[in-house]
């Protein structure tokens, strides 16, 4: 019988991150055959490392969520909500939310101002 390594085990909010998308979408995934949980003793779900990759090499979808998700996120930080009200939003991390908005927007200071460059 093949045992999961506990290193190899994700909670559903972790492979949320790594896929860029909501946790609301790998609940989705998971009804729809996409992702199949594992049960924690506790009746936790846990996705095996492996079959996120799988996922990612093969689902068009993947993309197509992220895509969504970062497009959602960047119009909500340029109304005014903070990083951290973004990444609560889309049940994220702050740092994996500030590393994908560093990448499209300019991001503000904790002071609300952006930053000079000279």
């Amino acid at each position: 019988m093949f045992v999961q390594e506990p290193n190899d085990m994700l909670k559903p909010r972790e492979v949320a991150e790594l896929l860029g998308v909501r946790t609301t979408t790998i609940a989705r995934w998971a009804r729809e055959g996409k992702l199949s949980p594992l049960r924690t003793p506790g009746g936790h779900r846990r996705y095996s490392r492996t079959a996120v990759r799988e996922l990612l090499a093969t689902d068009p979808e993947c993309d197509t969520e992220r895509q969504r998700m970062v497009e959602d996120a960047v119009r909500l930080y340029g109304q005014g909500w903070s990083i951290r009200q973004v990444a609560d939003r889309f049940e994220c991390s702050y740092g994996a939310m500030r590393r994908i908005l560093m990448g499209r927007v300019r991001v503000r200071n904790r002071s609300g101002t952006y930053p000079t460059t000279e």
